[in-house]
């Protein structure tokens, strides 16, 4: 291998084993690469070259997937923008990124301002005389991806191909992956989860992916029926519809035989859910955690070993995880304090933001703004976000704390907690609640209900029982957006 990531010539050696497919393409290793290559070359001839940035708009297709390896073949870096954002969402992120390509199903943002590629029209053969230039080094920045903005615009986030090697290969080594790994992609591959964790990582083994389209819920019942994946990735509330499905329909569990574990990312869950999620499916679901700026994975319940339900498991092989007090000296076992982050999975920075990178990143330590306690053991529980937190007359307020006593309410699906302007206290807790399918009761039942297990100043001022949560485009929980229904 080369001192890059996973690219086109590294794969040539798997020859016909299978690769990955969508609803459109099956390619096996060998097929994949000329593709890469073929790619590569179409887009070296629209002016691409080391550095420049290449852009993706495109739904989950195996295009994606063959964009991101072509510009890595150029020594380009890759930038995937939600194929859900407006015209003027898209163009802020090809604009910051200074992309100047684009490979998409039709124009977006600024038509002059970059050159448009029709996905239809990527080239499949490379020429016969191409030339491939220099392999990529481990100091190139490969991946921009754009964090969510819940703090303010955009930030892209520069991760290099050391960065993704580091964590394909550690997190293949974790999850014990091997040829026969086959990897079912059901989250947006415009996130650095799904690149890492259910791309690179089986592909770094010689296993394979499935990639499906629009998620729905009867769709990927039948696709693990059909394609016999061994994992797949998902947010908390997939975990909660696949539930409520086969609750309704339990022959339904019958097509998940084939997986050997799941994965829950991206969003916290409830422990209730978990639990019941692995008994009602039949499957060891591992919690993990994680920021974009430390390449998606930094803590995981093993598969295979000690699994502590209601924490995200410890370090990965290779990261180090600390809780800090607010000078950031590391608080005593047990106690909270804000998580930071070591290691080779650590993001260069901000693009072209000197000042939020200097902020987050500090004597080379990932400052998560989460705040979490470490056990005796090194497993970590996040007890919440710093900036989510409540202050409620002096006396703080960690929301994750109320969410978790409301979930434990057999109908509550799940649920968020935010703070709201009060005039007398600072701050009161706010809770929105969405319940599962058929379940019934009211606001002043599950006040009641959570009354024994929390302190008056935790309990919720209101309960809202909604049809669901906003979230924003990776699936989390909007919060800031509850937080702005309130105070306006």
């Amino acid at each position: 291998m080369t001192s890059g990531t996973y690219f086109a010539w590294e794969l040539t050696d798997r020859g016909d084993a299978p690769c990955v497919r969508d609803d459109r393409v099956e390619l096996s290793y060998s097929q994949f690469a000329a593709r890469v290559d073929a790619l590569a070359e179409q887009l070296q001839s629209l002016g691409v070259g080391p550095g420049d940035v290449v852009a993706t708009f495109l739904p989950n297709r195996v295009e994606l997937l063959l964009t991101l390896m072509a510009a890595w073949r150029l020594r380009a870096v890759a930038t995937p923008v939600n194929p859900g954002f407006t015209d003027t969402e898209a163009e802020y992120q090809l604009a910051d990124s200074g992309a100047s390509v684009v490979v998409a199903q039709a124009p977006v943002g600024d038509a002059e301002a970059r050159t448009w590629l029709d996905v239809d029209a990527i080239a499949t053969a490379a020429s016969p005389g191409w030339n491939p230039p220099a392999p990529a080094t481990a100091s190139d920045d490969a991946l921009l991806i754009y964090t969510s903005g819940s703090t303010g615009r955009p930030k892209g986030v520069r991760l290099g191909h050391d960065n993704l090697r580091f964590l394909a290969e550690s997190s293949r080594d974790f999850f014990g992956h091997d040829a026969s790994t086959h990897a079912l992609l059901i989250l947006p591959l415009f996130h650095v989860n799904a690149i890492c964790v259910s791309f690179l990582s089986p592909i770094a083994a010689g296993g394979q992916l499935s990639v499906t389209g629009h998620f729905s819920i009867q769709r990927f019942f039948d696709d693990a029926a059909r394609l016999q994946p061994t994992f797949f990735s998902a947010v908390p509330t997939i975990y909660a519809m696949l539930v409520a499905t086969v609750e309704r329909e339990p022959a339904l569990a019958s097509s998940l035989t084939s997986l050997r574990f799941a994965i829950c990312g991206a969003a916290p869950i409830s422990l209730e859910l978990l639990k019941k999620a692995e008994a009602v499916l039949g499957l060891t679901i591992v919690e993990g955690y994680g920021l974009t700026e430390a390449t998606c994975a930094s803590t995981c319940n093993p598969v295979d070993g000690l699994r502590k339900p209601g924490t995200v498991g410890p370090a990965l092989p290779g990261q180090t995880v600390r809780i800090v007090d607010a000078a950031g000296q590391d608080v005593p076992t047990g106690e909270r304090g804000e998580i930071v982050i070591t290691g080779p999975a650590v993001m260069r920075g901000y693009l072209n933001r000197p000042e939020a990178t200097a902020q987050t990143l500090v004597d080379g330590r990932l400052h998560t703004g989460d705040v979490g306690v470490l056990d005796e053991d090194g497993y970590l529980q996040v007890v919440d976000r710093i900036k989510d937190m409540i202050i409620r007359g002096g006396e703080n307020i960690y929301p994750k704390e109320i969410e978790s006593a409301l979930a434990a309410n057999p109908a509550v699906l799940e649920c968020a907690v935010v703070g709201a302007p009060d005039p007398l206290y600072g701050e009161i807790p706010i809770a929105f609640v969405v319940l599962y399918p058929d379940a019934q009761t009211s606001a002043e039942e599950l006040a009641a209900f959570v009354e024994p297990s929390l302190a008056k100043i935790k309990r919720p001022k209101d309960i809202h029982i909604i049809e669901t949560l906003p979230r924003n485009p990776v699936g989390k929980i909007d919060k800031p957006g509850l937080r702005h229904t309130l105070a306006g």
